[in-house]
């Protein structure tokens, strides 16, 4: 292995810990980041200005998740490159994921850039909404191919076994950020204008060090034109794992375009904000699970190239059950201090009115969250993209699209909110079969189940 992790022998949960804290770790900033933003936009710009990034993030991250996708794809080949003794291959794939992360998000936002207007009202830009939006948008689009390549090369890093400087990409711009977002919005009174440019110069900040790191540090990842060139082959593997990755985000933009669209009608302008709200809760929330499936993809990807199929179940049903136990917590505190939580991001009465009652909702079924994460990550880290993408698509797409299609009409702006529980269950119940029925991972209550894998 590249890195200073053996993915192949220390303690597995040592190797968790090391891999899933820097990422968790990295989630939590950027989270933080997100909720401070909206903070500073919620209470000096206003509540159109939160509506205005609720419309405009899922478009720009579905743009960015272009780069995502092709680093976790490609650093699942990496992984299992490294594990088989390749790292040749895993400096011929890097070379690939540049190549296509850089071109096809330059690509899209040249796309959103000649067509804003129709983009944004079919992301929810309606009414009072839509001036501001274009505003932050037109300046957003600026650093999302800084985005993209800093998504990227995040998981790189990663799967070269350099958790803490991972941990560092996403830092380094959540503190960018927290300096100008104050900065800009109340000393130099740019409003929205502020929040966006503060935005995109942490996407900018994150890229130089990320590139740093491959050029500077301490990566084995040394390139040249020759691994820039698209081969055929590598290419159709990155683009079949991170299909699982685009897909899950493009299916949350299509859910964002149905969400934000349910609550316009439903609820107007206000109802658009409180989700504001809703979402960036939601991130938080979630940091501690992303970071455990962050951070064990690597490790099931190395020691399932090397053959080492014990330790593969072992570590999945071990970040299983802790990333169960942490979201149970995080559940108990979202329930007990809902209203503190709404309060921190506006001082609107009828905004907190619409977003307390939203949150307790929306986080019905949050331990449940880490099943159908876990489970996608784990199809993801072993090659095998059909499952992966079954998985991925199970809460947004197979359910909770449906159920915020139907439940509003019976149950008014109630049913938007209880969508969110109910595809909870339904994706969790989904992940647990599939979970069972491979011969990679022995789960708890399969005492008879045999514990040497096959290989495929």
């Amino acid at each position: 292995m590249s890195g200073n992790l053996d993915f192949g022998k220390s303690p597995l949960s040592l190797l968790l810990r090391k891999q899933a804290l820097p990422a968790s770790i990295g989630i939590l900033v950027m989270s933080v980041y997100g909720i401070i933003d909206t903070i500073f936009v919620g209470r000096y710009v206003g509540a159109l200005g939160i509506g205005a990034i609720t419309v405009v993030l899922p478009i720009t991250f579905l743009i960015s998740s272009i780069g995502m996708a092709i680093g976790i794809g490609g650093s699942s080949i990496i992984s299992r490159s490294f594990g088989e003794g390749k790292p040749e291959k895993a400096v011929r794939v890097f070379g690939n994921q540049i190549s296509l992360s850089l071109s096809l998000a330059l690509f899209f936002v040249l796309v959103g850039w000649f067509f804003q207007d129709g983009v944004l009202k079919t992301f929810g830009g309606k009414g009072d909404i839509l001036e501001p939006a274009i505003e932050y948008f037109r300046i957003i689009l600026i650093g999302v191919p800084f985005l993209a390549w800093a998504m990227m090369s995040n998981t790189v890093i990663r799967a070269e076994g350099h958790p803490r400087i991972a941990m560092f990409t996403m830092i380094v711009p959540a503190i960018t950020n927290l300096i100008l977002d104050p900065l800009f919005i109340i000393v130099f009174e740019m409003g929205l204008a502020g929040a966006a440019w503060a935005t995109t110069i942490s996407y900018i900040s994150s890229a130089i060090f990320t590139a740093y790191f491959f050029v500077f540090g301490p990566s084995n990842m040394s390139l040249t034109w020759m691994c820039l060139k698209p081969k055929k082959a590598i290419i159709k593997e990155i683009t079949s794992l991170g299909s699982v990755t685009l897909a899950r985000q493009g299916t949350i933009s299509v859910l964002s375009i149905v969400l934000n669209n349910s609550l316009y009608s439903f609820g107007g302008e206000l109802s658009l904000a409180a989700y504001g709200i809703v979402s960036r809760v939601l991130m938080f929330a979630n940091f501690p699970v992303l970071g455990i499936s962050q951070g064990f993809l690597p490790i099931v990807g190395f020691n399932f190239g090397a053959k080492k199929l014990e330790r593969v179940s072992d570590v999945t049903r071990l970040a299983l059950n802790t990333a169960t136990i942490i979201a149970g917590f995080l559940f108990l505190g979202i329930m007990i201090f809902t209203h503190p939580i709404a309060s921190l991001f506006s001082n609107d009465p009828a905004l907190l009115e619409r977003a307390v009652p939203a949150i307790r909702m929306v986080f019905l079924a949050t331990p449940l969250l880490a099943t159908s994460l876990m489970g996608s990550a784990f199809f993801q880290a072993i090659g095998q993209a059909r499952l992966a993408m079954i998985l991925a698509l199970s809460k947004q797409g197979f359910l909770l699209i449906p159920l915020l299609l139907i439940l509003p009409h019976f149950f008014g702006i109630e049913g938007i909110w209880f969508s969110f529980p109910l595809a909870d269950i339904g994706a969790a119940i989904i992940a647990l079969r599939q979970l069972a029925k491979t011969p990679y991972v022995q789960m708890p209550w399969q005492k008879n189940k045999p514990s040497g894998l096959k290989s495929e």
